[in-house]
């Protein structure tokens, strides 16, 4: 285990996840401190529609996600960037399962065509609509990997359009071109 003490300023995570990269497994449990809140901006921004009363909250979606990480064992990350890239991912996965596990105890079927902005914020009484746009997003995704990556970074990881673009590696305005033409392939993949 490396000697390097608690962080102290917001650029230690950086530290932290270098050294629970290299085997610390006690890092990710400092760093936890360090990103739960921003891990729990990202959780509002997939819940914020969701009832108040319903028993999927962001608290429990931040967590569901740091047991993953955890259970990944070894992860390289190059920054925070990248660490809530992929905490944003990983919690889309945790509600494409509960939506899943929500459609799989449902009666019927017959997913609907929606708008993406009708969906990308998760709520379990849409499941048939947000696995849809999980879907058509994958589909993208495999056609152009970067424009499923701002979709994925802007809908679902809560960032603004200046740290996606950052994150993918392009400008700002190369990023808003990236994110119109995605959101008009979503929009003919969904059927609106």
């Amino acid at each position: 285990m490396s000697e390097a003490g608690p962080p102290h300023a917001p650029g230690d995570i950086t530290v932290l996840l270098e050294r629970w990269g290299q085997g610390d497994a006690a890092a990710l449990d400092l760093a936890s401190g360090v990103v739960y809140p921003e891990l729990r901006k990202i959780a509002d921004a997939y819940l914020r529609r969701e009832r108040p009363d319903h028993t999927l909250q962001p608290t429990a979606l931040v967590h569901e996600a740091f047991m993953r990480l955890q259970a990944a064992g070894r992860l390289h990350f190059d920054g925070r960037r990248q660490f809530f890239a992929l905490a944003a991912q990983l919690m889309r996965r945790i509600l494409v399962d509960h939506a899943r596990t929500v459609k799989a105890q449902k009666r019927g079927g017959g997913a609907a065509k929606v708008p993406i902005d009708s969906v990308a914020v998760y709520d379990p009484r849409a499941a048939d609509e947000f696995l849809v746009l999980h879907d058509a997003l994958d589909r993208l995704a495999a056609v152009d990997p970067r424009k499923g990556r701002i979709i994925e970074l802007r809908y679902f990881g809560g960032l603004t359009l200046e740290e996606a673009a950052e994150l993918v590696g392009v400008s700002t305005s190369t990023a808003q071109r990236e994110q119109r033409l995605a959101e008009a392939w979503l929009s003919d993949a969904l059927g609106a």
